[in-house]
């Protein structure tokens, strides 16, 4: 399984994740992924440029790492077509370098044009039809469709990729893994669950890719991560259900008041135990994954590269 490196948008701005790809090229990570978010998850995070200009600094910047999306939505806020046309110039930017990573998004950054937003069941059907949409378009052909929840007329994308990028759809339930194995090149999830992996699989074949990205923070003491990720990750132990439905950063800032810290521990890796890294990654490897973006949480992310060359490297 490979390890990759997860850039936070939430957390750091524009100039910041460059930065931060170039240092994470340098400790050795080939691939990562970046969320594409309108609004951060917290207002002590306080960033979230749009994912589209900085990938073309990313690509411009690094040499040979590969970015993918974690995720993008590509049913309310962004209508596939732009999505298609933003991943087709970024494709070409850096042929072989991208793959773009959909899901049915959260009510945080797809409420912002006034749209309803649909149950998953939903929204489930629109992203299928969305992929749909994104690879009619880029077969760089004069495209028009008239579906269930999308019209695209007359649209061509000039620039189309050569090779397109694989789609890796994001899921999290038995119903979304089927999607994923059904519509998309490969499986995003956030959870070492092999029955789902297994799922997607049997749809998408044996050999499609399973992708995931977990939150870790890394620091001298457990008690230290504990306050970073206080702060920084004020999703950290809340229910998944809250996570799709709550509209503003504030809303999420005063639903992590209720989180115990014991919740916040068991939702992610804390402090300096090379052993509870190893045995995170391992649990991801037993389930079926092929790899897994490693999101350290909060300023330091320096401190964590320099851990990862020097430490956690050999003990995943």
């Amino acid at each position: 399984m490979q390890i990759g490196y997860h850039l936070s948008s939430e957390e750091h701005p524009p100039g910041a994740l460059v930065r931060h790809a170039v240092a994470a090229e340098a400790a050795g990570f080939e691939h990562m992924s970046i969320s594409d978010h309108f609004h951060p998850w917290g207002e002590d995070q306080g960033h979230s440029p749009s994912v589209w200009v900085v990938l073309g600094a990313l690509l411009n910047a690094t040499e040979r790492a590969s970015f993918t999306t974690t995720v993008t939505c590509p049913i309310l806020r962004m209508h596939p077509a732009l999505v298609a046309h933003a991943a087709a110039t970024v494709a070409q930017l850096g042929p072989g370098r991208f793959e773009l990573g959909v899901g049915t998004g959260e009510r945080l950054n797809e409420h912002v044009l006034g749209q309803h937003w649909p149950p998953a069941s939903i929204r489930q059907e629109m992203l299928a039809e969305a992929i749909e949409v994104i690879r009619d378009l880029w077969r760089g052909v004069l495209t028009s469709h008239d579906g269930t929840h999308f019209r695209v007329e007359n649209a061509q994308i000039y620039d189309a990729p050569e090779q397109p990028p694989p789609i890796h759809v994001a899921a999290s339930g038995a119903d979304a893994a089927e999607l994923a194995g059904t519509h998309g090149d490969g499986l995003v999830a956030l959870a070492p669950d092999a029955d789902m992996v297994a799922r997607f699989r049997e749809r998408a074949g044996a050999d499609a890719p399973v992708i995931g990205m977990t939150h870790v923070c890394w620091a001298d003491h457990a008690d230290e991560a504990l306050a970073v990720v206080r702060r920084w990750w004020t999703t950290a132990g809340l229910p998944g259900s809250l996570n799709a439905e709550l509209p503003l950063p504030r809303f999420f800032d005063d639903a992590s008041a209720a989180v115990s810290d014991d919740a916040r521990r068991g939702a992610m890796v804390m402090g300096n135990d090379t052993g509870a890294y190893a045995e995170m990654i391992a649990a991801y490897r037993d389930a079926g994954f092929d790899r897994l973006h490693l999101h350290q949480v909060g300023p330091d992310q320096q401190g964590f590269l320099d851990a990862w060359r020097h430490e956690l490297r050999d003990a995943a």
